[in-house]
């Protein structure tokens, strides 16, 4: 069980807090002020080693080092960045990291209209409308970046977002399957240094799992993930299955998937989401009955399947008045925890059919 977490000074969560929920051994952690292709050099992470193995916890899955838009679209200067994201997973080797969760998607890391969608028992938390998803993504953005303001938020860097309209400028020749390929082309670089360092490359899906603003999405159901694994059907090529990301698409069965693909999944997010007939979302509590996941038959799947990776509880309920990153409080989170690992208590001692 792993708990992602910010950095200091840039969460209003601490270690300590961390350290009381029961069953965390990791932290899921980055250096968030990096940008999308730079080094992760080896001071930068001994310094958040430091802090982590301080606590007791272990730093094995970063989250994430993200991919330069240059290696999606697929222009010339790709492999200068290919070889700093290859450098940076040397230096991650030095301190035992074994997971990379990344994604390749263009442009936005995650859409929502919505980052504190007011709920039913008071709490609030992440919305998608999906009519609001038409014609202008700057209006979007400025909002999210607003909401975000004194927060970074992987995938939302101001820095990229200042240059929005040059963006889906150069993403316009890239259509779906150039982007397969320009997928492709960044794996079968990274594979052999990937075997040397024993790291594992986990992309999670996309998020929501259809195309938005004209950007293609290839991660998106069981069809795709599984040509994404035969693409480069390398064990170390994983995933970082995302309950959420599929589950948006009520058609998505999250559990089969799980079943079908847990030995090339490298790490896990589970969280809750609620649909509603004119096709928008809501995120909701962990608990199973509160949103149409089925979060008890993914944990079974998992279960079953001997599942060994790393899982953490993904995006939360803001509850309980708390001041947090949109989806990343303490409070819910720590209470996904403690359902997730009841769940796998129960499982492990009655053998549950």
């Amino acid at each position: 069980m792993t708990f992602r977490w910010y950095g200091e000074g840039n969460d209003t969560i601490t270690l300590d807090q961390i350290r009381q929920i029961p069953g965390v051994e990791g932290i899921v952690w980055a250096l968030h002020k990096k940008m999308p292709g730079e080094v992760w050099e080896v001071n930068e992470i001994q310094e958040v080693a430091d802090q982590l193995h301080a606590h007791g916890f272990n730093m094995d899955v970063v989250e994430s080092v993200n991919v330069h838009d240059d290696i999606k679209i697929g222009l010339p200067t790709r492999d200068r960045y290919i070889e700093n994201y290859k450098q940076t997973l040397r230096n991650l080797a030095k301190f035992g990291v074994k997971v990379v969760c990344y994604n390749f998607m263009p442009v936005f890391d995650w859409t929502r209209t919505d980052l504190f969608h007011p709920l039913p028992d008071g709490s609030t938390a992440l919305y998608y409308e999906k009519d609001r998803i038409i014609d202008d993504p700057m209006e979007m953005a400025d909002y999210i970046l607003k909401k975000c303001e004194g927060f970074t938020m992987p995938g939302w860097e101001p820095e990229r977002m200042e240059h929005l309209k040059e963006l889906f400028e150069a993403y316009k020749p890239v259509t779906k399957e150039k982007l397969w390929e320009n997928l492709k082309y960044f794996l079968e670089q990274l594979m052999p240094v990937c075997r040397e360092t024993d790291i594992k490359m986990a992309i999670h899906q996309d998020d929501p799992p259809w195309d938005i603003f004209g950007l293609p999405r290839l991660l998106v159901d069981e069809e795709s993930v599984g040509r994404f694994l035969k693409m480069v059907d390398d064990p170390y090529n994983c995933l970082t299955l995302c309950s959420g990301s599929l589950s948006s698409n009520p058609k998505n069965n999250v559990a089969a998937i799980v079943r079908k693909y847990c030995d090339r999944i490298a790490f896990a997010h589970v969280r809750n989401v609620k649909h509603f007939p004119n096709g928008d979302f809501s995120e909701a509590s962990h608990r199973d009955c509160d949103g149409d996941t089925g979060v008890l038959e993914i944990m079974k799947a998992y279960h079953d399947c001997g599942f060994k990776g790393y899982i953490r509880p993904d995006h939360g309920r803001h509850i309980w008045g708390e001041k947090c990153r949109p989806g990343y409080g303490l409070y819910d989170r720590a209470l996904g925890i403690m359902y997730l690992l009841g769940i796998w208590d129960t499982l492990e001692k009655y053998d549950v059919e």
